[in-house]
């Protein structure tokens, strides 16, 4: 049994507006915290599977990013517009200063 009292406190980011500009870089996160987490997964013995099965080790979320199901796509979102929100709550600006990554 878990008794750890602990509760989540994270950064109030509800009024901070990010630029428009930043959906792209929210997007591309959002791809990348997938890929990570998809990376994890397998390394932990993971595999697709049609329906999650967590004694199997498997997921129908071991799929690229643009097969996900919206509501999936949209957890990684909320992480990745979070983090960025965060990241400008800090006082931290965002730019691109170059064409090509």
């Amino acid at each position: 049994m878990n008794t750890n009292k602990y509760i989540p406190h994270p950064a109030d980011v509800s009024n901070v507006e990010l630029p428009a500009e930043l959906n792209e870089l929210a997007e591309s996160i959002a791809k990348n915290v997938h890929e990570v987490w998809s990376q994890s997964r397998i390394s932990e013995g993971w595999t697709y599977g049609p329906i999650r099965d967590d004694e199997k080790k498997e997921t129908p979320c071991l799929v690229p990013y643009e097969e996900l199901p919206e509501i999936e796509k949209a957890y990684d979102r909320n992480t990745a517009f979070n983090t960025l929100k965060y990241i400008v709550s800090l006082g931290f600006q965002i730019s691109k200063w170059y064409e090509d990554i």
